[in-house]
């Protein structure tokens, strides 16, 4: 079975992306068609890149996780018109372990997060990961409370189950070329 990785775009006190992300994982669940794992990159402490005398520790962990997965699902929320600079450390610190695989990106933000999903997709091509073209684009306005609260309008629900409809294909079509 397919293991497709569910991870938190941000490490900030008081993020929204845990809400977000057991969301994503409760309608992905009841497909019943891979097995989802939340990975919540703030776990995993990862350092700047190049930082010197940074624990490895954390990059080890980080790498493993990747490895592990045969595709993702982003939840990327939009800072300043791209994605968070955690997400970015995470994605830089590793290379061949995002190879040939395969991720949709959910985003939130004032315009949905649209901004943080174009750079993502920038990074995902440079990685090696194929991105799907459906986007559940939540917005601040009408999919959260106060900002704070996720509660997400129902045609959401289909988008991301749209989403999963393409990165499950992609996912069991690319890792035929890891093996």
């Amino acid at each position: 079975m397919l293991k497709i990785g569910i991870i938190l775009g941000s490490t900030r006190e008081g993020r929204v992306s845990p809400q977000v992300g057991a969301w994503v994982k409760e309608i992905a669940d009841q497909r019943k068609d891979a097995e989802y794992e939340i990975i919540d990159i703030a776990e995993f402490k990862l350092p700047l890149l190049g930082e010197p005398g940074a624990d490895a520790s954390g990059a080890a962990a980080w790498s493993a996780k990747i490895s592990g997965c045969d595709g993702f699902v982003f939840i990327a929320q939009e800072y300043n018109h791209s994605i968070t600079g955690a997400l970015k450390n995470a994605l830089d610190y590793l290379r061949d372990e995002w190879n040939n695989k395969a991720a949709g990106i959910v985003s939130y933000g004032s315009v949905g997060g649209a901004r943080a999903a174009e750079h993502l997709r920038g990074i995902l091509g440079e990685l090696l990961v194929a991105d799907v073209r459906v986007h559940p684009a939540l917005s601040l306005f009408t999919d959260f409370e106060n900002g704070s609260v996720f509660k997400p309008k129902d045609v959401q629900r289909d988008s991301v189950n749209q989403m999963l409809d393409q990165l499950i294909p992609w996912s069991t079509a690319l890792k035929t070329i890891r093996k």
